[in-house]
């Protein structure tokens, strides 16, 4: 009789944390929610107001140059002029292709340039442009399309290598050109949003298109249609010391990102400036930027002060107190959308990529990003840093202590979704 009554207590025991669980995940997911749908309703009709930029700016790296883009019109005027003069063949890459005039216009580029005989692969993630009219999406039979799905893992269900978005943005044309960075496909990135982009040139070339290739040839379907054939390269005979390229690539399990990140993280000695749209790392990562400022280096983060995602904003600043206590500065973009992924260390090394720094971006996904060990990139990245900044809030400390209660309870109650993000 006693045993049955532990029994019942135990099963009872069970019931109510089942119950607890569901109950707070579903407080966070509806809060979540909600805080979305409000957030929605009150951009309703608001425009972005201008923004500090830079002209494009080239420096000499090795036996190539780097072109910085920090405005999407100087930057989509380059990639569609690069596309028509194209003569043998355009690897075209991107995680988001709007419908609007600016998608078309590249839509027609790229349907141009088929026509004439050049050969034209484009990519993109279908997930990501389901609001997307489906004719927009529609191709002629001379452009080889790999439609990346929006479901990978068929039946493999449990298999989490197959889950992660194609997040990458890349165009190269005739191993002459390259291009990547933050910048998707659109009218609004055109003209509303801040994102920076480089276009390269020289051997680097070679590795920006071994890595569509390479996501070609692995995401293409085996039925061997004349649109998903395997996408064959010769090996470049050189190779550019100071560029790399660091590709994620969650279905072989290789996240190197991460990993460059914590790197020159952690030899930095003098200053680290890291710009990112969403700020949502594990802890590694903020103890290794904590570690750094309490060594004297400058760390200064720049955010939006309001991104496109209330829910990310809300968890990134959970980490702030930890930050600010340890000496890191946080500087916040006001009046536009800062969708930048770049970074300087010690007006050395530097990076500009797809990859935000949070998990989806470095433990999840599909990303690139370009890495570059030369002084004048450096220098010309720190030059657009400060222009940001002269558009930022700084956060102090006592700002970040005084803010209301209920922000402090409404950080808590979401914190816990930060491994989902």
């Amino acid at each position: 009789m006693a045993r049955l009554s532990g029994e019942s207590v135990t099963a009872r025991v069970w019931t109510f944390m089942r119950r607890l669980l569901l109950t707070v995940l579903g407080l966070q997911v509806g809060l979540a929610i909600g805080m979305s749908l409000v957030d929605s309703y009150r951009r309703r009709g608001k425009r972005p107001k201008p923004f500090p930029t830079r002209p494009p700016g080239e420096v000499v790296v090795g036996d190539g140059l780097v072109t910085t883009y920090t405005f999407g019109r100087d930057l989509y005027d380059d990639m569609l002029a690069a596309i028509e003069g194209a003569e043998r063949q355009i690897l075209f890459e991107t995680y988001i292709w709007k419908g609007d005039a600016t998608g078309e216009r590249f839509k027609r580029a790229l349907a141009d340039a088929a026509a004439r005989g050049v050969e034209v692969y484009c990519i993109y993630d279908a997930f990501a442009n389901l609001v997307v009219s489906p004719s927009f999406q529609r191709f002629p039979s001379s452009v080889k399309v790999l439609r990346y799905p929006v479901y990978a893992a068929g039946w493999r269900f449990f298999d989490l290598r197959r889950y992660g978005r194609d997040h990458r943005k890349i165009l190269v044309v005739d191993d002459t050109v390259g291009f990547v960075g933050g910048y998707n496909i659109g009218s609004a990135y055109e003209t509303e949003w801040r994102d920076t982009h480089v276009r390269v040139t020289g051997p680097a070339v070679w590795d920006l298109k071994r890595a569509f290739a390479d996501f070609w040839n692995l995401n293409r379907r085996r039925r061997f249609r004349a649109s998903e054939r395997p996408l064959l390269l010769e090996t470049a005979s050189t190779w550019e010391p100071r560029v790399r390229f660091q590709r994620n690539v969650p279905r072989l399990w290789m996240f190197p990102i991460r990993s460059m990140y914590l790197e020159a993280i952690n030899r930095a000695s003098r200053n680290i400036w890291l710009t990112t749209a969403y700020f949502l790392p594990d802890q590694d990562f903020v103890d290794a930027l904590k570690d750094a400022a309490q060594r004297g280096v400058d760390v200064r983060l720049l955010l939006p002060l309001k991104s496109n995602h209330i829910v990310a904003d809300w968890i990134s600043r959970g980490y702030f107190s930890q930050l600010l206590d340890a000496g890191v500065r946080i500087l916040r973009y006001r009046d536009a959308m800062v969708h930048a992924k770049t970074a300087t260390v010690d007006g050395t090394w530097s990076t500009v990529g797809t990859a935000n720094i949070d998990r989806l971006s470095l433990q999840g996904n599909f990303e690139i990003n370009v890495e570059v060990i030369d002084h004048g990139l450096a220098k010309e990245l720190e030059e657009i840093f400060l222009v940001d900044e002269s558009n930022c809030l700084e956060l102090t400390s006592g700002e970040w202590e005084a803010r209301d209660l209920h922000r402090k309870f409404t950080e808590a109650v979401l914190a816990p979704l930060r491994p989902l993000l």
